[in-house]
């Protein structure tokens, strides 16, 4: 199946894109999508535990299920006052 996925500020700097389209096993979870992405980007990795997801423009959870076609937005977290 094929998804988009969508990177904001320092995420989108470390893959040079601000959209990407990734081809999944049917079945996959977003953390699986964020493990293929930070095995193409290795720096992404260290954003894992900080980041936030979103599936279609909801919240989503590194746990739910990405079905084909679908939207997936990580977003890292943001400081500021």
């Amino acid at each position: 199946m094929r998804v988009h996925v969508k990177l904001f500020a320092r995420l989108r700097d470390i893959a040079g894109a601000a959209e990407l389209t990734r081809d999944l096993e049917p079945g996959a979870t977003i953390a699986v999508l964020w493990r293929q992405l930070a095995t193409d980007f290795p720096e992404l990795a260290r954003y894992e535990r900080s980041i936030s997801s979103a599936r279609n423009a909801d919240y989503a959870r590194m746990d739910d299920p990405i079905g084909d076609g679908d939207e997936v937005a990580f977003l890292p977290p943001v400081s500021g006052g």
